[in-house]
């Protein structure tokens, strides 16, 4: 078995997770409730993740990081405009 399926279901998993969060912070700018340092760590992690996905050439991990440090960074810059 080809264990880069697994590693695809994995990604899409936890970045479909992260989507509906997402699309909620978009569309209504409601932050109080989210925790800036824990988004400011999250997007570096995601970041980070992202540059190991590119060292070992895995698309899973580069294409899922890729759409969730879009995602968070896109949360973290209505963090620090709408507070």
């Amino acid at each position: 078995m080809n264990l880069e399926w697994l590693g695809v279901v994995a990604a899409t998993c936890t970045t479909l997770s992260f989507v509906p969060q997402a699309v909620k912070t978009i569309r209504t700018r409601e932050t109080h409730g989210i925790s800036l340092w824990m988004y400011v760590v999250f997007t570096f992690g995601v970041a980070c993740w992202f540059g190991y996905g590119l060292f070992l050439h895995s698309w899973p991990m580069i294409v899922s990081n890729l759409v969730t440090f879009a995602l968070a960074a896109t949360i973290l810059v209505l963090k620090l405009r709408y507070g």
